[in-house]
């Protein structure tokens, strides 16, 4: 979709260019071409995001992604980790076991 329109504008400042050669000089039909403006990456502020294991210790320099992903692991295992702990030795055998038969 990006490259249609980037297509599109292209012709239309060619057809533009071409139109307004005749009657404008070369210098000043240079003016006439669009810059990217806006459109670019753009300044990036504060220091650079990092993957995790490049700098596992301090996550306010992860990138964001990574940050959520390790935090929704580390909710998951310490939620899984408490159950795990405290629903352990609650099991209900129903099954007699051998020689304890009725007596």
């Amino acid at each position: 979709m990006a490259a249609w329109a980037a297509t599109a504008r292209q012709a239309s400042n060619l057809s533009r260019l071409s139109s307004t050669k005749s009657a404008v000089s070369g210098s000043q039909a240079a003016n006439l071409i669009q810059r990217r403006g806006l459109a670019s990456g753009g300044d990036h502020h504060g220091p650079p995001k990092v993957n995790f294991w490049e700098d596992p210790l301090s996550p306010s320099k992860w990138k964001e992604e990574h940050f959520v992903i390790i935090s929704l692991a580390g909710w998951g295992a310490l939620i899984y980790g408490g159950y795990k702990f405290f629903t352990k030795g609650k099991k209900e055998d129903k099954a007699e076991k051998v020689g304890e038969g009725s007596k």
